[in-house]
Order: C-alpha cells, then structure tokens, then sequence
C-alpha cells in the first residue's frame, strides 16, 4: 500500500474517532469515548506511516 492510502485511511479513521467520542460524550457512553480515542489514535498512527513510507520513497527514487 502506498502512503497515499495509509493517509487516507489514517484520516478516516480520525474522523470516525472523534464522531465516536463526541457521540460517547453527549450519550455520557464512557465506552464509547474510550474506542472513539483508540481509534483516533490508530488513524494518527496510519498517517505517520504514510508519511514514512512516502519520505522513504522519495530518498530512494534519488
């Protein structure tokens, strides 16, 4: 996968975190806060991995 798409998916996936936390916090769903979190930091993780995967690249296509 390219780091084009772990982006995309990090940022999905952000998204989807914090509609899950604001949800949680409306409903007063502690739970769902918690997964809301998790996920937004799995798509801050895919993102930084796209990011890597792109700056290796471009060092290597030198």
């Amino acid at each position: 996968m390219s780091g084009t798409g772990d982006k995309a998916k990090g940022l999905a996936n952000e998204a989807m975190g914090n509609v899950k936390q604001g949800i949680g916090k409306v409903t007063d769903n502690d739970k769902l806060k918690a997964e809301g979190k998790a996920q937004e930091l799995k798509g801050e993780a895919q993102q930084v991995k796209g990011d890597v995967k792109d700056a290796v690249k471009k060092a290597t296509d030198k």
